[in-house]
């Protein structure tokens, strides 16, 4: 019989869908990682390597804004964007435990098939 989630990890779930739902599109997953490997940047910057204009990548940014996985600063006459470290740390805190969940789901089956 399955473990009822503990309330930890409902917490956790209720707390990063916005992120899992932000991260759910092929362009705001190319974000995130240009923004890890390269660090902050302006718009103009962002977009040199995608094939879509500045404005739709303003709109994935908000949403990701939303999710709390990116804020913005203004430096001169530009928006500079950048990662929340916190929050993609936690994101990964919820995925360790739903990995440790399937473990541990997976150990009670080997234990039953093997009885």
């Amino acid at each position: 019989m399955p473990k009822p989630r503990s309330t930890k990890t409902t917490a956790a779930l209720a707390g990063s869908a916005s992120v899992f739902a932000a991260l759910g599109d092929e362009t705001r997953l190319r974000l995130v990682r240009r923004l890890c490997h390269d660090g902050p940047m302006s718009i103009a910057k962002l977009t040199t390597e995608f094939a879509i204009t500045r404005q739709a990548i303003t709109k994935h940014l908000r949403v990701m804004g939303d999710a709390g996985l990116v804020r913005s600063s203004r430096h001169g006459r530009e928006n500079v964007w950048e990662l929340e470290q916190k929050r993609l740390a936690e994101v990964h805190r919820y995925l360790q435990l739903i990995s440790k969940e399937w473990d541990d789901t997976l150990g009670r089956l080997k234990d039953f098939v093997e009885r």
